[in-house]
């Protein structure tokens, strides 16, 4: 399939009014650059070429080149990281590994504050040629389960979740994904994953990736920023589409 693209004019908007627009998910017709204010443009694009590029790219964790996708929940970032590592098992001869920030979360109340477990279990290890390791949190038994899961020592680690992409991991990060979608279908999509029982909790959530987001400027230091739920007619478990 040949990338197609389609641009879309926007009103006329100042660049700060624009980003909020963008991130309050305003209709898609009037969707804008976050960084420019500028019109926006959808590229279909394959995940083999963007798995060359990861690894065409430089190690900076050590010898493991860390791949963040990050974004606010419900976007899409889970299946386009699995997307992303089916690309890269065959160039690698293996499917690299991927860790889920949820799975490091001691519950609603973590949602920014795990990055040390994080990094003193998973990143310090790597960074240092060393494999690491993290005990996955059990949301329904609401503790950490025994058994380590091991991260080793691999040219490419895909870490995936809310805050992945945050300013303290930037200098190691060989690519940065930030993955969006509209408001309503983000919350749709989670509560048809978890239940409506979930909705005080996660409107408390969505607060707080909200302010994240604005004060970690992700973003705008994205690589690539992707439409997580697309309308151009594309091959999904090839292609993906960047909106910038």
């Amino acid at each position: 399939m040949k990338p197609e693209s389609i641009t879309n004019e926007p009103e006329s908007i100042t660049p700060p009014e624009a980003a909020a627009a963008y991130f309050g998910h305003a209709p898609r017709e009037v969707a804008l650059n976050p960084e420019t204010g500028g019109s926006t443009v959808a590229v279909v694009e394959a995940y083999a070429e963007l798995a060359r590029r990861v690894l065409a790219g430089p190690a900076r964790l050590g010898r493991t080149r860390l791949v963040a996708v990050d974004g606010p929940s419900g976007a899409g970032k889970s299946r386009f990281a699995a997307r992303l590592a089916d690309a890269l098992a065959a160039p690698l001869g293996g499917r690299p590994p991927v860790v889920q920030t949820d799975d490091l979360l001691d519950g609603w109340d973590d949602q920014l504050t795990f990055w040390p477990r994080l990094d003193e279990g998973v990143l310090a290890p790597l960074r240092a040629g060393q494999p690491g390791a993290y005990r996955r949190y059990s949301w329904v038994r609401q503790l950490f389960l025994p058994r380590p899961v091991p991260v080793p020592v691999a040219p490419v680690l895909v870490l995936e979740g809310v805050s992945a992409a945050r300013a303290v991991v930037r200098p190691e990060l060989t690519l940065a994904v930030f993955v969006t979608a509209p408001a309503s279908l983000r919350l749709d999509r989670a509560v048809a994953r978890d239940g409506p029982e979930i909705l005080p909790e996660l409107r408390r959530w969505h607060a707080g990736e909200r302010a994240h987001f604005a004060d970690d400027e992700t973003a705008a230091h994205a690589d690539l920023l992707i439409d997580g739920a697309p309308t151009l007619r594309h091959d999904a478990d090839r292609y993906y589409v960047r909106i910038r």
